[in-house]
């Protein structure tokens, strides 16, 4: 049976999900230890603003309301681990049967600093204070789980007056110092926690889903809410019905088979990026670079691919290895190119009630190389995302796959210069001709992030730089020197 064949494990979850869509919501999970229940609010109130309005705990700020800032920054804990996470596009039944941790849980229960707070004061790491609790969480979050990659830790949390140095300076005193044990509890706790049912649809597996989805096509489908999250804070919109996917556990497998990677559609960007980092290190290094820690841990692969949105980073790499797109609908699965998947700007081929259960590609693609092109290095969109996939043997160009993101309106191929190269001798003289060629394949719009003529010069000379990085050239700007 196929990683993505409908395996019709039970009917029973079916039912069960049937019926708990008419119900009252009714949210359970441990708020800085406490167990908490949550009675008859909207499914899409969030996370941050239940913590204001409804439990006073203002620590947790207001920045952004779109997960850019990391103001809101909260810890949440299941049996995978702990997580940082954006309380204002978290929406309440994406905690259930989880434990939440706010900036006024990091301390003790005695009112003993954690290591990071005391480091964040004598190095003098916040001046207003108002992206200091953010940071504080962020920073704990990462003190429990061994990271040292500070960097990377904060790149989701802004600050505007202090600047960075200070606060990494307090991440690297703390992280020698011992886990706090009140810092250590949540997981268990989480284990003999008895959630009981949350009231709103929330699927265990995908026959769940599957026959509930056919019968709710209309329905809004919530992964990580990273985007559907926005649909609410900033276009009010009323989301109904709707369904949370955060339990669909048998969508969150990452197989090798036959040199394939089978990717579950609920599989985080977080775990993608593990699972990629030595096997495709360019596709892994683009994943780094995918929003913030925050983002990354909550987005969904799946989630990426259906929203269809012509800037989104995973398609491209994935559509550059030739990757398969698997949908599903009610009993029946089909597969397609991941290309053929976009039709025009946010317009997909799917079908009402259809989902994506997961997605395959190669595990390994020694030419592989993906470039993002951004105004800010870190947690930011792109202007130009360009993967390259280039198979050279004896010096000629034998296949080619080339796709870029934020040059039309879904993510696409660029077939002419791909027609260029294969058959060529791999050349720079042959590189020059297949970028010239590239002009016929797009026509880029201008926007905030960029202008038509410098979308299409940008990615002309990344398809030279890509010649230049296979020839052993330092390309990077983290690896030129001056």
């Amino acid at each position: 049976m196929g990683r993505f064949t409908p395996h019709r494990a039970t009917t029973q979850n079916a039912l069960n999900g049937e019926t708990a869509a008419g119900l009252r919501m009714s949210i359970a999970f441990l708020l800085n230890g406490t167990p908490v229940r949550i009675e008859g609010e909207a499914p899409t109130r969030t996370l941050l603003d239940w913590l204001r309005e409804a439990r006073g705990l203002t620590g947790t700020k207001e920045g952004c309301n779109e997960g850019d800032c990391g103001a809101c920054t909260v810890m949440v804990t299941d049996g995978s681990g702990s997580k940082a996470l954006n309380a204002c596009i978290l929406f309440l039944p994406q905690l259930h049967g989880k434990a939440v941790r706010t900036v006024e849980g990091i301390s003790g229960p005695k009112g003993e600093m954690h290591p990071v707070q005391a480091a964040m004061v004598s190095h003098h790491g916040s001046q207003c204070g108002f992206c200091t609790p953010g940071f504080v969480v962020s920073m704990a979050v990462a003190h429990l789980n061994s990271a040292r990659d500070h960097d990377d830790q904060l790149a989701g949390n802004l600050c505007r007056c202090t600047g960075y140095a200070p606060i990494v300076r307090a991440a690297e005193a703390a992280a020698s110092e011992a886990v706090p044990e009140w810092m250590t509890t949540d997981r268990a706790a989480v284990a003999s926690f008895a959630a009981g049912e949350p009231g709103v649809f929330q699927p265990s597996d995908s026959d769940a889903l599957a026959d509930w989805y056919v019968k709710h096509p209309e329905a809004v489908l919530v992964a990580g809410a990273t985007d559907v999250g926005l649909w609410v804070t900033k276009q009010l919109r009323d989301l109904r019905p709707v369904a949370f996917l955060n339990g669909v556990e048998d969508l969150k497998g990452i197989e090798v088979q036959g040199g394939q990677l089978h990717v579950g559609a609920c599989v985080t960007i977080s775990a993608l990026r593990e699972a990629v980092a030595e096997r495709l290190p360019s596709f892994g290094e683009l994943l780094r670079r995918y929003a913030s820690v925050q983002v990354r841990n909550a987005a969904t692969i799946g989630g990426n691919i259906a929203n269809g949105s012509p800037i989104g980073d995973g398609p491209p790499a994935l559509i550059a290895l030739g990757a398969t797109l698997h949908l599903r609908r009610g009993d029946e699965m089909r597969s397609m190119p991941l290309e053929d998947f976009f039709l025009e700007y946010r317009k997909q081929d799917r079908k009402p009630g259809e989902f994506v259960a997961g997605v395959s590609f190669p595990e390994r693609a020694d030419a592989l190389r993906c470039y993002k092109i951004s105004k800010r290095f870190d947690q930011d969109i792109s202007a130009v995302c360009g993967c390259f996939n280039v198979t050279v043997e004896g010096g000629v160009v034998t296949s080619a796959r080339i796709a870029f993101g934020g040059m039309a309106g879904v993510p696409k191929r660029s077939s002419s210069a791909e027609a260029a190269l294969v058959g060529k001798a791999w050349t720079e003289a042959t590189v020059e001709a297949a970028a010239e060629a590239m002009a016929g394949d797009f026509a880029p719009l201008s926007d905030m992030r960029a202008s038509a003529a410098y979308r299409m010069l940008t990615a002309q000379n990344l398809l030279r730089r890509y010649f230049h990085d296979l020839s052993g050239v330092p390309v990077s700007v983290l690896e030129v020197t001056p």
